[in-house]
């Protein structure tokens, strides 16, 4: 495992301009064509050059092509001069299969812009740790279709660099009070649980957890927190930061057992961050710098997770 490392010693990828080309890519799961054509619309309205290869649309059983293909595909865009981020599609399942096909030392040499969520969260810890670069975890390109105004604002204000980010859980819950410095890394809950006992799984000492899930009940919450938990996941944290977790039923039962699971924890962990398969779902830089403040109800990075733009910070 690899140790948390914060922006300082990362590469940061340069910031999205207009006219930039964005190569769109599938490591997962197969999409909706009409949901994949109004997410493009949203990142042309953005000022952005959407490009993809001609297997974008293969389909291999519930993967969208085989292991190599995807894998293919990732690199080829990141090894292109032309292209500025690396955007993907959709999550689903398969993100988990393409780790060992993967040259983490081509992709470390082409520092860019990677975004996703949910399945995808096994590349951005990955790929964060071992070619030691920012990831984005936020809006697929078939999220994009339905994003609201926030969403849209907050994606610009990340990939541009104009302003660090600062993020608010305005209807969230105070787990365990208190604040907390430390790089921000993890994603989906059940995703990061399936990365356990791999040599994937990331050494989170020092770090800010964040988490969000959707479709789980509360007791699949409790046994999947509990298992990260007994396999010394928590053991060296900062804080943890939990997003969204939409129809996962009562968010009540849920604190609970957020409540429980991190009862003997000294760190502070607040709940409710607009951030993973809900509306707003607010980009947030991985293994980047970041603070967290259980009284502000704010997760705040100091300075933006793009290269050579610095400028005042602002709520996204």
């Amino acid at each position: 495992m690899t140790h948390c490392r914060d922006i300082p010693a990362c590469t940061r990828p340069a910031p999205l301009q207009a006219g930039d080309r964005v190569g769109v890519v599938a490591p997962a799961s197969p999409f909706d064509r009409e949901r994949f054509l109004r997410g493009l619309k949203v990142l042309r309205d953005m000022g952005f050059d959407p490009v993809w290869s001609e297997r974008l649309f293969l389909k291999n059983g519930y993967y969208a092509g085989t292991c190599r293909q995807r894998a293919d595909d990732l690199q080829a865009f990141f090894a292109a001069s032309d292209i500025r981020a690396v955007w993907c599609v959709r999550g689903g399942y398969g993100s988990l299969g393409i780790l060992e096909c993967l040259d983490y030392s081509l992709i470390e040499k082409h520092p860019k812009i990677f975004v996703g969520c949910s399945d995808i969260t096994t590349l951005l810890v990955t790929i964060s740790r071992r070619c030691c670069m920012p990831t984005f975890h936020g809006p697929m390109v078939v999220s994009l279709a339905d994003a609201d105004k926030p969403t849209i604002e907050g994606i610009t204000r990340a990939l541009t660099g104009f302003g660090a980010v600062e993020i608010r859980a305005e209807n969230g819950c105070v787990i365990r009070p208190g604040k907390a410095a430390g790089c921000v890394l993890g994603g989906n809950l059940s995703t990061l649980c399936h990365m356990l006992a791999t040599p994937y799984f990331p050494d989170l000492t020092g770090c800010i957890l964040f988490v969000e899930d959707t479709g789980e009940k509360p007791y699949r919450i409790d046994r999947m927190l509990t298992q990260m938990r007994m396999a010394g996941s928590f053991d060296h944290l900062a804080g943890v930061a939990a997003g969204s977790f939409t129809r996962c039923g009562s968010l009540e039962e849920i604190h609970r057992v957020f409540a429980d699971v991190f009862a003997d924890c000294a760190f502070p962990v607040v709940f409710g961050f607009p951030a993973g398969h809900g509306r707003p779902n607010r980009i947030l830089p991985m293994g980047v710098a970041a603070s967290l403040d259980s009284e502000a109800m704010t997760l705040t990075y100091p300075e933006p997770a793009v290269a050579g733009r610095h400028q005042n910070t602002g709520v996204s």
